[in-house]
């Protein structure tokens, strides 16, 4: 049967959400009561600290994981109840890191973000759109290079021109920025911020806290399993939250041209 293809939400809706939700690994409690929404249209940034559950709120989104309580939804449904057909269709994930076991080129593996397309009409466009994304990440140069003899930067652009290749209306980033020099940082959050302004949903784990606040419409503070705070960056990168969060004392000051919050640590 041909999948039924999902229509595209307007900007603005509520494309993904977490109710009071609780994961753990192990006996270990990872998230605790987290509720959130992902929004049709904007970049959301998460940030925290080390184990404060970034990385495992992606996995949800993603249906990758499934809570031990509370409930995740997906396009208006439970998560749960699509095929992994159906989500390939709806959301596109980038690990921290793409592992292959097999010495693919770098357009073979940008090319299987068109997999969930196959025996659709949107097929058709399928060279079009890995040559565009291989463009728009400048990995075309690589095209015909083993993924695996890549640097890490550049498997981390190999690996986001897969994920722009599949064209959904949800994308989650998992440090996509971590391996990359300023300008690549630049112009991924870029590319980021250019899918949330066709009307996708962005989710972007983020380490970096300035580019979190130049790039986020809304910035996500986790800590300790709990969302600390959401909201627009000036509202949530504040010097008492993120002094406590991060257990070190940190200031805020506004770009002298930009008014953008730059939170530096008090040495």
């Amino acid at each position: 049967m041909r999948p039924r293809i999902p229509a595209r939400p307007p900007a603005g809706t509520v494309y993904a959400a977490l109710d009071e939700v609780c994961f753990g690994y192990g006996g270990a409690e990872v998230l605790r009561g987290v509720t959130l929404s992902v929004v049709t249209g904007e970049v959301l940034a998460l940030v925290g600290p080390n184990g404060s559950g970034k990385s495992t709120l992606l996995s949800l989104l993603a249906g990758d994981a499934h809570p031990h309580a509370g409930a995740v939804h997906l396009d208006g449904r439970p998560i749960g109840d699509w095929s992994a057909r159906e989500l390939a269709l709806r959301r596109a994930v980038l690990p921290q890191q793409l592992t292959l076991a097999f010495p693919f080129s770098v357009r073979e593996v940008v090319a299987m973000g068109r997999a969930p397309w196959a025996r659709t009409a949107a097929e058709e466009d399928d060279d079009e759109v890995v040559a565009a994304e291989l463009d728009r990440t400048e990995t075309a140069g690589l095209r015909h290079r083993p993924f695996q003899e890549l640097s890490g930067g550049e498997r981390a652009r190999a690996g986001l021109a897969r994920v722009l290749a599949q064209r959904t209306p949800m994308v989650l980033l998992d440090e996509p920025t971590a391996a990359l020099d300023i300008r690549h940082q630049e112009a991924v959050l870029g590319l980021a911020g250019e899918r949330a302004g066709a009307g996708d949903a962005v989710v972007v784990v983020l380490h970096d806290l300035a580019l979190a606040a130049a790039f986020a419409d809304r910035v996500a503070v986790l800590s300790g399993g709990v969302v600390q705070a959401c909201g627009r960056p000036p509202e949530v990168l504040r010097e008492e939250l993120l002094s406590g969060v991060y257990r070190h004392p940190v200031e805020v000051l506004p770009h002298p041209r930009t008014g953008v919050p730059m939170v530096l640590a008090k040495r």
